[in-house]
């Protein structure tokens, strides 16, 4: 199952087999200890900081985070940076009302998507009770789904509200995480909650493609974290290499829902990220 998948309890993508992860040597070891270090201590703070701005944000703006968004933005852009790797935009963050879609690889989609534009995971509801990774969520507003049917309408009365009060919640609708070499077919179930006739007007959906590109010399697929693989050992791997690679995220124009069935709507979005995907990699 992917780790901050849509919670549709899709099965896990298996594909090639898993590279092997090299030991780093000791400058390896100590490389990923100053980054891990780094980045424990930007989130920390940035967690503190975006407590305390939302106190102050809250009274003038209820749920909207105009000023919070922005933080997590540029909190998520330090850590690319402490990580050492190259980051790109390209497009420009869709205005109204609206959700984005994603292909998804690796854990580092948390930060590359996040730096892109203010947004909000939509993860299985399991991911909330995660030590440690539960209280980023939890502050961060994450959009928790859980699989039982009946809380289907709760959860589209609760997708509506957080959408009319202009949270753009993101989706994978691939279900689970790849190599990062490849868009698996988009699961059209998943579109089916933006046609809910108590959704703002004017709602779009943006597509949007993210490409990794491996260190020179690398596995192509350095950069994925799929199946079965460890993630203490794959941030180790990411975290100790001397040198890095680069991402791309491409937002592109967003497609408005407004005459679409679910099909329709999802072979659009797949097509634009699939463009995106073909024109990067």
């Amino acid at each position: 199952m992917s780790r901050i998948d849509a919670g549709r309890g899709e099965a896990t993508w298996r594909g090639a087999p898993q590279p092997v992860n090299a030991r780093p040597g000791l400058v390896g070891w100590l490389r990923a200890l100053l980054r891990g270090a780094g980045i424990v201590l930007v989130l920390l703070a940035g967690v503190i900081g975006l407590l305390i701005l939302r106190l102050i944000e809250r009274p003038f703006h209820g749920p909207r985070r105009p000023w919070t968004g922005p933080w997590v933005q540029g909190v998520c852009r330090i850590c690319l940076g402490i990580i050492g790797l190259g980051w790109r935009r390209i497009g420009t963050p869709m205005k109204g009302f609206g959700a984005a879609v994603a292909n998804h690889s690796t854990w580092l989609d948390i930060f590359t998507l996040n730096a892109a534009m203010p947004i909000f995971f939509v993860s299985k509801s399991e991911v909330a009770g995660w030590p440690g990774i539960n209280i980023l969520t939890k502050v961060t507003n994450t959009h928790f789904v859980r699989r039982d049917p009946k809380f289907a309408r709760a959860q589209a009365a609760e997708f509506a509200e957080r959408t009319a009060a202009g949270h753009r919640l993101l989706f994978f609708p691939e279900g689970t995480s790849t190599d990062g070499r490849r868009i698996l077919p988009f699961k059209a179930t998943l579109f089916q909650g933006f046609l809910a006739p108590e959704l703002p007007d004017g709602l779009a959906v943006q597509p949007v493609t993210v490409n990794y590109f491996a260190p020179e010399g690398e596995d192509p697929r350095f950069y994925g974290w799929w199946g079965d693989m460890d993630l203490g050992s794959h941030l180790l791997k990411v975290l100790s290499a001397g040198r890095q690679g680069h991402v791309s995220v491409t937002l592109h124009p967003p497609v408005p829902v407004k005459g679409l069935d679910r099909k329709e709507l999802s072979r659009r979005c797949e097509a634009a990220v699939r463009q995106g995907f073909q024109a990067g990699g």
